[in-house]
This record gives structure tokens, C-alpha cells and sequence, in this order.
């Protein structure tokens, strides 16, 4: 099957009271696992790439090859989307696009609004043209992902009505509005702005999106599902589970040093938290149910 855009998916999602994850791509490891968990849980996937990770990684037009490649490997035939996670630029999301990206997050949320409209409208007229999907943001999401950090003082809900506005006036297709979920580890009990969550998503009749959704309490996660929330982000958890399993195999085996000995169960612990996931998101088996 190839790539398809997350549009469908999530448009499936709404109407069905799931959600699709998205899982970050950080090597070869974790683009195996999540693939292979998708095709065992007969569940759409979307693979995330953020922006700091393109040059480890290779490059945007690598990273879409060497997806492609393991799909047409593993006989994939759920449908999985290439997005790219926080775009910081209209270019960047471009390049992604030209590198058959299916997917892109323009992340213009730290400028005015009408700067965040004004780049996510010419974002998304050059991704439609390609049939791809767009995700923009409003509000500040806390924490630490990667190269981005926003502290606890910077970060703020979304505006009901700033994000009524950039529905209207950009097309996107989807939207994280900023309430209370935060990147990385939480610091103490999480609590999501699910009254506002809901509103925005009656107003706006967009799939929403949930990021920092490790860590999140399993009951938090169904409420957001229920108020509109149709793609969660899941990156965090599975990085802990990959380091867990190296430190854990080289613990009990230190005369080790072939990288296939601990990468090999590292790939199966992200395969098994992936596939948790996505049964507690409800996208599993889908095509069975729907």
C-alpha cells in the first residue's frame, strides 16, 4: 500500500470515537517496530518526523525512501502516513513535501496569530495541491521535545475563538490546540482542558490532535477521544522503553558488543508498547468493527 495522507484517517476517526497515534520515528529500530506493530494491530499509523531529527536521520528524501522501502518489505497494507512533526518554516515543510512526505505540521503557534495564519494558509494551499494533509497549532504546548522547549510560564491554552478563526481561514485539516498536555515526562498530575477541547472541536468540526500523549493517564486519553481528539502523539514512551531494554540486555550480558543483540529485543519492546497503544486508542482492528 503507499503512503496516504492523514486526512481520511482522521476524518474516519471522528466519526468512529478513536484516535490515530502518531509515533516519532528516531531510527531504523523504532521505523520497524511501529510499522510492524501497525500491521499486527491492523491499525492506521502515522510516523512522525521532527524537524531535529532530519540530519540524524539523513535527510528529509532518506527518511521517505527508506519508509517506503520497509513497507514494500513487510507487505504493509494498512494505511500509514509520513508526517512531518513541527514545521518550523513554510520552506522546510516544502522540502518535506518534495521528499513525499504525506503529511506536515507548520508550527507558527509562537507568533502572532496572524503570522500563524497567514504561514499555515500558504502551507496548506501548496500541500492540498499534492494531496497532502496539514496540522497547525495555537496556543504553546509545554515541555521538552527534542531541540524544542517551552516552559511552564510561556505555556497557554488556545483561544476558542482564535481557533475558529484559523479553521476558516486556512483549510487545515486538523489542529492541536494547546490544553495542558506537554512534551517529554510530566512533572505531577496532568490535567487536559477537555471542556475546551470539546468546544473547539464543535466549533471547528476538526479532528483534533493531542501531543504529549506519554504519560497520560489511560482515562485522560479516552475523554480527550470522546471530546474530538482524533491523533496523539507518542514519542516519549516509546524512547524510554527502547533505552530500557539496551540498558537491561547489556546489564545482564556486558561481554556484548554486536549492536544486534540489544537492538534486536530494543525493537520489540517499542513493537509491544506501540501495539498498547494503539488498542487503548481504539484504532486497532478498525476494518474489523467499522
Amino acid at each position: 500500500m503507499a503512503l496516504v495522507s492523514m486526512t481520511e484517517m482522521l476524518q474516519l476517526a471522528n466519526k468512529g470515537s478513536h484516535a490515530v497515534g502518531q509515533f516519532n520515528l528516531n531510527n531504523l529500530e523504532f521505523t520497524q517496530a511501529i510499522l510492524l506493530a501497525a500491521q499486527e494491530e491492523r491499525s492506521p499509523v502515522i510516523l512522525g518526523v521532527s524537524e531535529a531529527y532530519i540530519p540524524y536521520m539523513g535527510g528529509l528524501p532518506y527518511i521517505s525512501g527508506m519508509v517506503r522501502l520497509l513497507m514494500e518489505h513487510y507487505a504493509i497494507d494498512v494505511p500509514v502516513a509520513l508526517h512531518l512533526d513541527h514545521g518550523s518554516t513554510y520552506e522546510v515543510c516544502i522540502r518535506a513535501l518534495r521528499a513525499g512526505f504525506t503529511s506536515v505540521m507548520i508550527d507558527s503557534s509562537h507568533h502572532p496569530l496572524e503570522t500563524n495564519i497567514d504561514v499555515t494558509k500558504r502551507v496548506t494551499e501548496a500541500a492540498h495541491v499534492l494531496g497532502a494533509s496539514v496540522e497547525a497549532e495555537l496556543g504553546r504546548i509545554g515541555g521538552r521535545e527534542d531541540d524544542l522547549n517551552v516552559d511552564d510560564a510561556e505555556a497557554s491554552y488556545a483561544i476558542v475563538e482564535e481557533c475558529v478563526q484559523m479553521a476558516e481561514a486556512t483549510g487545515i485539516d486538523c489542529l492541536a490546540p494547546a490544553l495542558g498536555s506537554v512534551h517529554g515526562p510530566y512533572r505531577g498530575q496532568p490535567k487536559l482542558g477537555l471542556a475546551r477541547m470539546r468546544e473547539i472541536h464543535d466549533l471547528t468540526r476538526l479532528p483534533l490532535v493531542l501531543h504529549g500523549g506519554s504519560g497520560l493517564p489511560d482515562d485522560e486519553i479516552r475523554q480527550a477521544i470522546a471530546a474530538g481528539t482524533a491523533k496523539i502523539n507518542v514519542n516519549t514512551d516509546n524512547q524510554i522503553a527502547f533505552t530500557q531494554a539496551v540498558r537491561d540486555y547489556l546489564g545482564d550480558h556486558p561481554e556484548t558488543y554486536d549492536p544486534r543483540h540489544y537492538l534486536n529485543p530494543a525493537r520489540e519492546a517499542i513493537k509491544t508498547a506501540v501495539r498498547a497503544k494503539m488498542q487503548l486508542f481504539g484504532s486497532s482492528r478498525r476494518e474489523e468493527r467499522d
